[in-house]
Parts: C-alpha cells; structure tokens; sequence
C-alpha cells in the first residue's frame, strides 16, 4: 500500500498545530516553509482535514489553521481518512469473471482475494485508529534531546498568529 505524500505532510502539520497556545493558529505557508514542502499542495490537504472536522480554518489577519479538537481525539486514522478519502486500499473488481476461462456462472462466494485483501486494511486502520496526536508528541518529546523543541519554539515564536485574546 502506498499513501499519497499528503498523508505525511499532514500529520507532521496536524502536530505542529498541536503546538499552538489556545486560540493561535499558523498559515498554510508558515507550515508549509518549516517543513519545506509546497504551499499550494499542502493547503489542499489542510482544507480537506478542516472539511472532515479535524482542522479549524480562520479567516483574516489573524487567521490560519488551528486543531479544531484535542491531540487526544485525533489519530492518524482520522487524517488518513481526511486525506486520501474513505475507500479501501484494494477494490475488487471482479476479474475472476473476465478473461478467455470466466467462471461459468456468477459466483455466490465473496472473492477470496478481496476477503484476504479486506481483513488486512481493517489490521491496518485498527492500528491508525490507536495512535493518536498526542501519543506521537509523548513519543517525540521522550526522544528529543531538547533540539527538535528548541527550533520549534523559534519557529513559532516567529510564525505564530495569537488571537487578540491570547495576546
């Protein structure tokens, strides 16, 4: 299985998002340089997570993207789904019914291959499912040597948007 690159560059955005002091939020761009990935690309990806509720969009001066719930409520599951869209993985398409040696008559079994294919994505979204925002920054904070902090603390301090009531 191959995701697109919009799944990575949205949860490394959607963790730094959970950065943000209560009320603040970033720009697309300002993402999009701490990473170095494209601003047009990755405002796609933002708008979609916004869509499906993970991300609040605010308009204005001020404005940019902010986690629209708790790093607790987010998984990797959830952006995902936000990014490459609810289908499974694998689609069958019934091609054990083509080809010069079909099945002579329409199959009342659910194709095998379709079975096994099915009940790996579910493995797959179970484990999603499990990991969540704030499970990742627990991981990275226990890792980090203080450097990754430090040069996202500079970084925000820069970038950051504070409403005027955080301000």
């Amino acid at each position: 299985m191959k995701l697109g690159d919009g799944v990575e560059q949205a949860i490394h955005s959607v963790t730094m998002l959970s950065c943000l002091q209560p009320g603040s939020t970033l720009s697309a761009a300002a993402l999009a340089e701490f990473h170095g990935v494209s601003t047009s690309y990755l405002l796609k990806h933002l708008q979609a997570m916004s869509g499906a509720g993970l991300l609040e969009a605010v308009p204005g001066p001020k404005g940019g993207y902010r986690l629209a719930k708790t790093p607790e409520k987010i998984t990797l599951l959830d952006i995902v789904l936000a990014v490459e869209g609810p289908e499974p993985a694998f689609r069958c398409n019934e091609i054990r019914l083509r080809g010069p040696n079909p099945y002579a008559c329409k199959p009342t079994a659910p194709c095998t291959i379709n079975v096994a294919m099915l009940k790996a994505e579910q493995a797959y979204r179970a484990e999603l499912r499990r990991v969540t925002i704030a499970g990742i920054l627990d991981d990275l904070n226990a890792k980090d040597d203080g450097s990754v902090s430090a040069r996202t603390n500079a970084f925000l301090a820069i970038n950051e948007r504070k409403s005027s009531a955080s301000a």
